[in-house]
């Protein structure tokens, strides 16, 4: 197949109807400009929710502080896991495209029950006014009403799992990688995802926010089940110019493979050279691969025999004249395969760190921001909007890295991409590292302004303006846009073609375990600080009395040894994909 004939096809691809994806009519940035606004609607749905579900549940469920915040918390890192699961069923079983479509309606269904719920006052617990009746307590949300409550919210999880695990995917399988221009279109495809995404999220934090304060929670809900509803038809829209990947079976079952036959034949080998045999690629394989797979294959296997490499030599023992079981034959490609992962997942271990930092600063940054003068000439701006800084930020900063940074980067570095992945994400921690310094500052001068006011014990507003905050929020949302973009395109880009959802999957993991490790860590400087004689870091009457400031130190102190990690790994990984390396 030639690239200049634009009826041939693309082989391994197919379009919606099953048939060959042909060249010149399917895939292109026509196609993935349907993925970006079904996005931004996505989007929209998840955070009008979770931006401000703590308020609903304890406001209209009666739940604790806490036990509203813990189960906030469980939603969003649930969701975000759940990608893992989105991305290993586009990869094993279904497409990308199918998976966009029934995580799409489960969502859609989540939100219905939630609307419903919300609207419905025999489904809620019977409402309570605590400031005029102390002596009642208000019932907690329990037994049928609790499950529906639950089975609302995690019907949307799941659903918000499977579209992070599959969307960027297939919006960014529509571009050619065996050419400089297919290359350069799939990068700007990444930016403007971080930009769409912001861009729901934008909507999410003011319109939809306002709305449910306002307005009542089951306009806001039913706002959220709109957005789902719509991006399909958009979605599906497309569907005509969409090229989409032939499934190529379970990457999981071939990562398990591997690693249990180097175990296993590392056991029963009796001598170290071990004759390797089995050097030809899998039936399966060699009937399904597409062409990007097989040119994959080639750049992993470069030696002239198609001996496996020698990284990572212990898996190496996969590949021998006799495997401890007939199951257990591995391939050279699936060796190499497995060892991509492997050298991938050292990437995404040090990228959790900076998603900790994001959690922590979007809780104690609104409580900052509580205590200060939040009023913008004549209107007072609500601290739980300042999610609309980062946001904001992170739209005005796309289009400029993509129109302006990488253009003069290409110039100067003389090379396709400008800005390497590695280099973009490592510009990202080290964005993080400072954005932790500016809020330790921010934090000191803020305290000494309350002191100085003799306000350290008064909930009246301190006279310093909330626009301090906002400088913290400018270096995490740079931060947020070259990691989390950085991020999908190493992922996608370095994986396996047939693991490349599950591997982009791991952005979105990285996140859920950066909000985990977040509550570790608060837990954790407490209990030390508590136990070493004084009080706590993190508690007090007011967040005056907190020694905030110290925990910023040491969430930089984390971050800039963090970076040096980064940099280890950085500093030794070998390029596998075409453009990363020219």
């Amino acid at each position: 197949m030639e690239g200049g004939h634009e009826d041939s096809s693309w082989e391994g691809y197919v379009d919606w109807r099953n048939r060959p994806a042909l060249r010149g009519r399917h895939g292109g940035m026509l196609a993935a400009s349907f993925v970006l606004v079904a996005e931004v609607l996505e989007n929209l749905a998840y955070l009008a929710n979770a931006s401000n579900l703590v308020l609903y549940l304890s406001k209209y469920m009666h739940l604790s502080p806490s036990k509203s915040a813990n189960n906030v918390t469980n939603f969003m890192g649930t969701a975000f896991l759940l990608a893992l699961l989105g991305g290993f069923l586009s990869d094993a079983f279904f497409t990308t495209y199918h998976i966009y479509l029934i995580s799409a309606l489960i969502e859609f269904l989540g939100l219905i029950i939630l609307t419903m719920q919300a609207r419905t006052p025999s489904l809620k617990p019977p409402e309570c006014n605590p400031s005029s009746t102390p002596s009642i307590p208000c019932q907690e949300v329990g037994g049928g009403k609790a499950a529906m409550l639950f089975i609302g919210l995690y019907l949307v999880a799941l659903g918000v799992g499977g579209i992070k695990g599959s969307l960027p995917t297939h919006g960014a399988e529509q571009f050619d990688q065996n050419t400089p221009q297919g290359r350069k279109q799939r990068s700007t495809f990444f930016n403007y995802f971080v930009f769409c995404l912001s861009c729901g999220a934008l909507i999410a934090v003011t319109f939809v926010v306002w709305v449910e304060d306002n307005k009542g929670w089951e306009w806001g809900f039913a706002i959220a089940t709109i957005a789902i509803l719509l991006s399909i038809p958009i979605f599906l829209a497309g569907s005509t110019f969409y090229r989409i990947k032939v499934p190529f079976g379970s990457p999981i079952t071939t990562i398990c493979k591997v690693l249990v036959a180097a175990m296993l034949n590392s056991c029963m080998s009796s001598s170290p050279s071990n004759a390797i045999a089995n050097l030809a690629t899998s039936p399966c394989h060699q009937t399904e691969a597409s062409e990007e797979a097989e040119q994959n294959a080639k750049q992993s296997e470069q030696q002239p025999d198609q001996l496996p490499t020698e990284s990572l030599k212990f898996l190496n023992r996969a590949v021998v004249n006799k495997p401890a079981h007939p199951a257990l034959e591995c391939s050279v490609r699936q060796v190499e395969e497995v060892k991509i992962v492997l050298k991938i997942l050292p990437i995404f271990a040090c990228t959790i760190i900076l998603n900790c930092c994001l959690a922590q600063l979007s809780t104690f940054s609104v409580e900052q921001a509580a205590t200060m003068n939040t009023k913008l000439g004549s209107l007072k701006i609500p601290p739980a909007s300042l999610p609309v800084f980062p946001v904001v930020f992170i739209m005005i900063l796309a289009p400029v890295y993509d129109h302006f940074i990488i253009p003069f980067a290409r110039r100067v570095t003389k090379t396709e991409m400008g800005i390497t992945h590695l280099q973009r994400i490592g510009i990202g921690l080290f964005l993080s590292i400072i954005a932790m310094a500016v809020a330790a500052l921010v934090e000191i001068k803020r305290k000494r302004v309350a002191t100085d006011s003799g306000l350290l014990d008064s909930t009246n507003p301190l006279p310093i303006t909330f626009f301090w905050i906002a400088l913290q929020y400018l270096f995490l949302g740079s931060a947020d846009l070259f990691t989390l973009a950085g991020l999908l395109e190493f992922f996608f880009t370095e994986a396996p073609s047939s693991m490349r959802s599950l591997a982009t999957s791991l952005s979105w993991v990285s996140l859920a375990m950066g909000y985990y490790l977040s509550s570790v860590i608060v837990s954790m400087v407490n209990n030390v600080t508590d136990d070493s004689g004084h009080k706590p870091w993190l508690s007090g009457h007011t967040i005056n009395h907190y020694h905030l400031e110290r925990f910023y130190w040491l969430m930089c102190l984390l971050s800039s040894l963090n970076f040096l990690h980064y940099l280890f790994w950085a500093m030794r990984y070998k390029y596998r994909s075409a453009g990363a390396r020219k």
